[in-house]
């Protein structure tokens, strides 16, 4: 009888010591939650401008209401950034080689993207293009990104209105290959994609950082030489360039680096003619980058932030906008 009464102690001793085990565990995890700093939302400002630039370089779109997707805004057919003009080698222009680029509106109705331009007719393509047009592989800073080629009238549109060199308007569609900011700009994360934006799915400004710089300047300049997709009101100067992660609508963004800046803030957004002074010197007197970052911006001053995408959702206009802190 001895030896049956084995098996039972055997296994309370077993149950206990699981027992207390699983209570270490529980009870350490409990201390770490207790130590660890809870993070909370921080309410900073309010969204009072969102804009989409269909046509990478050209006029932007405000718009009171906006899906925020893994590639940026979208409102409808419209998505931020995923209509280009290539050289015939595929590299992608910029008003930084074209200004003009900037005179170019974009609406988008009933599946057609219509173009206009002073002393141009309106260009009228659909937004899908036929299957049988040719696929570029398109190139900025040495990252491709593939787009079909939007047609021979489109193509003759944008080189008469140019009146410089021969170009193709290209279109990206969902499934193309996309280029990662992270190949040449290290604080991307691998996840970071854009169509044919310069690096970021996001550009984040306040409204408080451009009252400032225009404080400073001569002549004042308005955000659309800054072309950022969310506009924030409500927090101080250059508040921006603290909040790491931030939260708005449904929306979760983080950030990566401040946005170096370049001539094109320097084009003049109602006569495309780039003065290649103003406002970039005055940034460069004042805006500073982290000493970190000074292989990327060289001599670019920063201005506002850009973000990758968290979390996808809905974001519009009067939005509050928090950091997590």
């Amino acid at each position: 009888m001895a030896g049956w009464s084995l098996l039972p102690l055997s296994r309370s001793a077993w149950f206990c010591a699981a027992a207390a085990a699983l209570g270490t565990a529980v009870a350490a995890v409990w201390r770490w939650r207790r130590a660890r700093p809870r993070r909370r939302p921080v309410r900073v400002g309010t969204v009072s401008g969102l804009f989409l630039y269909p046509l990478k370089s050209c006029r932007g779109v405000a718009v009171t209401r906006a899906e925020v997707t893994p590639l940026g805004l979208r409102s409808g057919d419209m998505r931020d950034r995923c209509w280009t003009v290539i050289h015939e080698d595929g590299r992608m222009l910029s008003a930084k080689q074209e200004p003009r680029l900037v005179l170019v509106s974009v609406t988008c109705e009933e599946g057609y993207l219509t173009l206009n331009a002073p002393e141009m007719k309106a260009l009228r393509i659909p937004v899908k293009q036929p299957q049988t047009h040719s696929v570029w592989n398109c190139r900025r800073f040495g990252i491709h990104a593939q787009g079909r080629d939007c047609g021979d009238e489109a193509a003759q549109w944008i080189t008469s209105f140019l009146n410089s060199e021969p170009y193709r308007l290209v279109h990206y569609e969902p499934n193309m290959t996309t280029r990662k900011p992270r190949d040449f700009l290290p604080p991307f994360q691998p996840a970071d994609q854009v169509a044919y934006a310069e690096a970021a799915p996001i550009l984040l400004i306040s409204e408080a950082s451009l009252e400032d710089l225009n404080s400073r300047l001569e002549k004042k300049v308005a955000i659309t030489n800054f072309r950022p997709n969310i506009l924030v009101t409500g927090c101080g100067p250059y508040e921006e360039d603290i909040w790491s992660e931030i939260l708005m609508g449904n929306v979760e963004l983080k950030g990566r680096m401040s946005c170096p800046r370049c001539v094109f803030t320097t084009i003049d957004p109602d006569t495309g003619i780039m003065a290649r002074k103003e406002p970039l010197e005055t940034l460069k007197s004042y805006r500073k980058c982290d000493p970190s970052e000074q292989h990327a911006f060289k001599a670019s001053p920063p201005f506002g932030w850009m973000y990758g995408i968290v979390k996808i959702g809905m974001v519009q206009v009067g939005d509050p906008v928090y950091k997590m802190i």
